[in-house]
C-alpha cells in the first residue's frame, strides 16, 4: 500500500512543481514587473532580500488597519454632511493617532516577522545539507542559491557578503579536510 502511494505523491510533486515554475514565469514575465524591477526601488529590493521580506510583511499586515481608517474617514465625512464637524475633527485625530500607534507596532512586528523567517530559512538550509549531503556531493542550499543568483567572483567583490564569504570560506575548508581524510 505505501510502495502504491510513493509514486503517486512523486508525480503530484512534480506537478506542483511544474504549476509553481509556470506561475513564477508568468510574475517575472509581467511587463509591470519588469518596469518595477528595472526601477531604483525594484533594483534596490532585489539586492537587498531582507528589505523587501520586511516591506511586504509590513504592507501586508497594515492593509486591514488602513483600510479601517479608510472606512472611519468615510463614515465621519458621512457625518460632517450631517453638520457633525466637531465630532469628525476629534474622531479623526483620535483615529489618527490610533493608526500611528498601530503601524508603529505593525512596523515592529514585520521587521521580527521576517527576522524570523530569515532565520529559519538559514536554519532549514543548514539541517537540510546536514542531512542530506554526503561527502563527496558538497551542496548547500543557502550558499548555492546565492552563488547562483550573485556568482561566487561577485560574492568575493562584495564588501557587504563578508559575513557569507566567510561562511562560504569556511565551508570550502570543512570539505577540503573532509576530503583528505578520507
Amino acid at each position: 500500500m505505501a510502495k502504491e502511494d510513493t509514486p503517486s505523491i512523486s508525480k503530484d510533486l512534480q506537478e506542483l512543481q511544474r504549476k509553481l515554475s509556470l506561475l513564477i514565469e508568468s510574475v517575472q514575465n509581467n511587463s509591470k514587473v519588469v518596469a518595477f524591477m528595472k526601477s531604483p526601488v525594484g533594483q534596490y529590493l532585489d539586492c537587498h532580500p531582507f528589505a523587501a521580506l520586511t516591506l511586504l510583511v509590513f504592507v501586508v499586515m497594515s492593509a486591514v488597519p488602513i483600510g479601517f481608517f479608510l472606512f472611519l474617514v468615510v463614515l465621519t465625512s458621512l457625518a460632517a454632511f450631517v453638520g457633525v464637524m466637531l465630532l469628525e475633527g476629534l474622531v479623526l485625530s483620535v483615529g489618527g493617532v490610533a493608526l500611528l500607534c498601530v503601524l508603529c507596532v505593525l512596523g515592529f512586528v514585520s521587521l521580527s516577522v521576517s527576522g524570523m523567517i530569515i532565520v529559519s530559512y538559514v536554519a532549514m538550509s543548514s539541517l537540510i545539507n546536514y542531512w542530506f549531503s554526503s561527502r563527496n556531493g558538497r551542496s548547500c542550499l543557502f550558499l548555492h542559491s546565492f552563488e547562483t543568483r550573485v556568482g561566487v567572483r561577485n560574492i568575493q567583490n562584495r564588501a557587504s557578503s563578508s559575513v557569507l564569504l566567510a561562511f562560504y570560506q569556511k565551508e570550502q575548508q570543512h570539505w577540503t579536510i573532509m576530503d583528505s581524510q578520507s
